[in-house]
């Protein structure tokens, strides 16, 4: 075997043994996991089995039950996200590229920023009802800041010797801005939106459970009450899927427009 051969194959195994380690670890967990309560060593109104979760969740997914919960959960979630990024975006690019409108607005952001957005909600739903208006804009509050935060960032990480070229080709702000900064800013920007989907999920659960009669987090909450835990943890299984998928089309989209990466 030749030495590039063994190179090759040496950088292969190095790609791959990631993949393998996070699939051993999480099929230990739930070997383990089944066994301690196939051993009754915990009661299973406090931890259900593994298998028990799946079976439960298969049967709630063939009633429909998942499907009803899920589709309000996702519109919600769906329209508070794309608001809150595009939103979060555009304030992060004027903030970054105007002088003006840093020094105006860049402390208001960094002020409420740190004030927790589930400490919010009761006041959103006391203005704005508990219709889905009030779940839509805390979604979007908590997915702004982070989105806007990165993307300021972004902006002002951007080389200024090739904002300096472009202004000096003749290219207006709005070319600038198109061409040169927010392709420069996109790395800190999917950092963003991938932060904020963590918060979306979050303030989504908190929101129905507070304030909604369907969706995951209302589902959740109502077992939970009910003490019925092996469909509530199917509540959890869903939301955890949600997030995974959620995180990979980020992923994706990320390498469609940044395939250097």
């Amino acid at each position: 075997m030749t030495k590039k051969m063994i190179t090759n194959r040496v950088a292969f195994l190095d790609k791959k043994v990631p993949l393998y380690a996070s699939i051993l670890g999480i099929a230990g967990v739930l070997i383990v996991w089944e066994i301690i309560c196939s051993l009754h060593i915990v009661s299973p109104l406090f931890l259900p089995a593994p298998t028990a979760i799946v079976t439960t969740g298969w049967d709630m997914l063939l009633s429909g039950e998942i499907v009803k919960n899920l589709v309000p959960s996702l519109y919600r979630i769906g329209v508070g996200y794309l608001i809150g990024s595009v939103v979060g975006i555009v304030v992060g690019l004027l903030l970054g590229f105007s002088k003006w409108a840093d020094a105006i607005g860049t402390p208001i952001v960094y002020s409420i920023y740190p004030i927790p957005k589930i400490a919010l909600l009761p006041l959103f739903v006391l203005w704005l009802g508990i219709g889905e208006l009030s779940k839509v804009t805390i979604i979007s509050l908590g997915v702004f800041f982070p989105v806007v935060i990165n993307t300021y960032s972004g902006v002002k990480n951007v080389d200024p010797i090739l904002i300096k070229a472009a202004v000096t080709f003749g290219s207006n702000h709005l070319n600038v801005i198109r061409k040169v900064i927010l392709p420069g800013s996109l790395p800190m920007i999917f950092a963003g939106l991938k932060l904020a989907a963590g918060t979306s999920l979050l303030l989504l659960v908190a929101a129905e459970m507070i304030a909604a009669q369907s969706g995951i987090g209302s589902m959740v909450l109502h077992y939970g009450n009910l003490m019925i835990t092996t469909k509530l943890m199917v509540g959890v299984l869903v939301l955890s899927l949600l997030g995974l998928a959620f995180n990979r089309f980020l992923q994706w989209v990320e390498n469609r427009l940044l395939p250097w990466k």
